[in-house]
């Protein structure tokens, strides 16, 4: 099974938050599961970050070192993920989750998350939510 993290998982995972649940922990630990984390959640991270929305534990300039020393591995955004996003239903309407939730679907990876609107695309397969 290969598993991409929503924006807040992979965020939580990194800091040790209580917030991400065991099972979900003992996913993305799990050394025979291969871990993606999307380039578009890197974009809401920076986007997030410049605007003094979020703040990390380390600098954003560290993120991609940090991605690789946890044993993940970045999904860019492909052409086909695009033609994914173009045929899903508006059920969500936040264009990073939109995007992640194509690149699962077009990927075929489970997400692991706690947003309760990705569970209204049916073809998607879930973690945690």
């Amino acid at each position: 099974m290969d598993v991409l993290l929503d924006t807040h998982s992979y965020l939580w995972f990194m800091e040790g938050n209580n917030l991400l649940p065991e099972k979900a922990r003992r996913t993305i630990t799990d050394a025979r599961i291969v871990k993606f984390i999307s380039m578009a959640s890197l974009w809401e991270i920076a986007i997030k970050t410049e605007i003094n929305k979020l703040k990390l534990k380390i600098p954003f300039s560290d993120l991609e070192k940090e991605i690789q020393i946890d044993g993940f591995e970045i999904l860019p955004i492909k052409f086909v993920h695009l033609q994914e996003l173009m045929q899903l239903e508006f059920h969500h309407k936040d264009p990073f989750d939109r995007l992640i939730i194509a690149q699962a679907i077009s990927e075929k990876m489970t997400v692991i998350t706690k947003d309760e609107n990705f569970s209204k695309y049916n073809q998607l397969k879930l973690l945690w939510q």
